[in-house]
């Protein structure tokens, strides 16, 4: 990129914005990288879903990743009357770990306190969790240039007020939008003299949803899954033109040449935006305490339950005074791991999965004998953590933990699905009901997915949907690419027919998007704090917290 032509995107919209967005992360990220720019945001609606995978995407292609949201508000996130719908948008930025905290804050509290059809935060919160956070008065739906559309000036000039206020006069910005639209380029009119007037600065965006301009109409009947029309309908909502890609910085500079300090600010908030997600060995755990009984410290009832654990598997063998050989050997094999693990910092994590077993087991709830390296711990097996005798079957401790390369220790257990929620119910009365939350999934637009969906807006007959997905060989793990090379007789149908190479021709730039939320069959996150102060939280279907992660 030029240096005398600067740009950063910084409203992007990722394929987090379920159904929303074709951009898919790394693809995005990539493509800043080829263009020259130094840095790219991350702006998905409402959401944070893919703040991790945009971080290391980033640093893997040397670029500042910007972490955002463009977050919905309203006048009373807890109004949940028909007349609380309105609702407008407002795009945030996190410069550093304060701001990334209040950000996932805030979309979190919009899951779960203003939730109503949208995920929604109030002036209250905006202003409570404003920290590290830069704004910008956003799209033709943010509240300032609804103003302006509404013919209403005094309005958008006492809620540009309210935001510099609550942000401060270096951390607020009105936002320019110009996708060829009559609106806009009114709004953009009243934004550059608002700025003279009231001395706030103007900032250039495009408000990206597709990687190339070509992307466009895969983006329209994207757009159709979501509400679930037919891409032939002519009264459904759509996008206005085709702008709304991934745009050069000379393509910006040919839009706002005439406002250069608003293309100069995107890489003045770049440069201000320096924020570093600790991840894997660089994060502190955050395993919750067990609580020990009176008269005992941690190492010392570890040691208890080992002991009798052992008494009881091994006939009554006692290594507090060892005699026999079995005694010496199960002491040597005990004082052996109980050093790594005290020395590695894990003795209140096994006591933790050990009190949960323990709930199961003591209420008759089935639990598995314990899979993968977990199984060469003594101890576990001692805790009835494993249920198999790592002695017996010569099992190594050091797959599970070893002192020379130091991993939190991984336990596979199995709970019966019948009653698994009884454990969990049992660990959220515990340790808190805010330190434990539910794992989010994605649906994806997976190889036959996209082909069934696809010809369900293109109204396509479905038995010929059918035909043509069912060619697609079936792997977890297949792609279109990989069915057309496998499958000769699905290549010739997409070289020769003009309904499958129609459906191909959106397939490809669709498939892998996430398609809907779900919930892990599985997987709970513990922790020892509220999770909320840690990650972004929301909620599936049924009202359970969830990460956003």
């Amino acid at each position: 990129m030029a240096s005398e032509k600067p740009f950063v995107h910084l409203h992007v919209h990722s394929s987090y914005s379920l159904l929303d967005s074709t951009l898919q992360v790394k693809k995005a990220v990539k493509h800043a990288a080829k263009l020259g720019m130094p840095a790219l945001g991350l702006t998905d609606h409402g959401v944070m879903h893919g703040t991790i995978n945009f971080f290391n995407a980033c640093r893997a292609e040397n670029i500042n990743p910007i972490v955002g949201c463009e977050v919905y508000t309203c006048a009373n996130r807890h109004d949940k009357s028909r007349q609380a719908a309105s609702m407008n948008h407002l795009l945030l930025l996190a410069t550093d770990v304060e701001g990334y905290h209040n950000l996932s804050r805030l979309s979190a509290l919009a899951h779960l306190e203003g939730f109503y059809y949208k995920p929604r935060v109030d002036m209250e919160l905006l202003a409570k969790y404003s920290g590290g956070l830069i704004a910008t008065s956003c799209c033709e739906r943010g509240a300032i240039p609804q103003a302006i559309t509404d013919g209403l000036p005094d309005r958008a000039e006492q809620l540009a007020g309210q935001f510099r206020e609550i942000y401060g006069k270096e951390n607020f910005y009105l936002e320019l939008e110009d996708h060829g639209k009559d609106t806009e380029k009114r709004i953009c009119r009243e934004l550059i003299e608002m700025s003279k007037r009231l001395d706030i600065p103007l900032v250039a965006t495009n408000d990206v949803h597709y990687l190339e301009q070509k992307h466009a109409k895969a983006h329209d009947i994207l757009m159709c899954l979501q509400m679930q029309t037919k891409f032939r309908d002519e009264r459904r909502p759509r996008f206005a033109t085709d702008q709304y890609y991934f745009k050069t910085a000379a393509e910006m500079w040919d839009l706002f040449g005439d406002t250069p300090d608003a293309l100069y600010n995107t890489l003045a908030i770049a440069e201000r935006c320096n924020l570093h997600i600790k991840l894997e060995k660089e994060a502190p755990l955050h395993f919750p305490t067990y609580d020990v009984p009176e008269g005992f410290d941690h190492d010392a009832y570890l040691t208890h339950l080992s002991v009798e654990g052992l008494k009881k598997l091994y006939n009554g063998s006692d290594i507090t005074k060892p005699q026999s050989e079995l005694e010496h050997t199960l002491k040597a094999r005990f004082d052996k791991e109980f050093g790594v693990i005290k020395r590695t910092g894990f003795v209140n994590y096994f006591l933790v999965v050990w009190d949960f077993i323990n709930y199961a087991r003591q209420h008759q709830i089935p639990v598995g004998p314990g899979r993968g390296s977990g199984a060469g711990s003594m101890v576990a097996y001692a805790l009835g953590i494993t249920g198999i005798d790592p002695l017996q079957y010569n099992l190594i401790f050091e797959r599970f933990l070893n002192p020379e390369r130091v991993s939190p220790p991984d336990f596979d257990i199995d709970f019966c699905q019948a009653r698994r929620e009884k454990v969990i119910d049992y660990v959220k009365k515990k340790y808190g009901r805010d330190t434990v939350a539910q794992i989010i999934t994605f649906g994806t637009l997976g190889a036959k997915t996209v082909i069934r969906d696809l010809g369900r807006v293109l109204e396509i007959p479905f038995a010929y949907c059918d035909r043509l997905a069912k060619m697609v060989p079936e792997d977890p793990k297949m792609t279109l690419k990989k069915a057309l090379e496998d499958n000769p007789e699905f290549k010739t149908t997409v070289e020769t027919e003009e309904q499958a190479a129609l459906i191909m021709k959106y397939a490809r730039i669709l498939e892998g998007n996430p398609r809907n939320p779900g919930t892990h069959a599985a997987g709970v996150i513990l922790g020892d704090e509220p999770l909320i102060n840690l990650i972004p939280l929301a909620m599936d279907k049924d009202e359970q917290v969830v990460t956003q992660y």
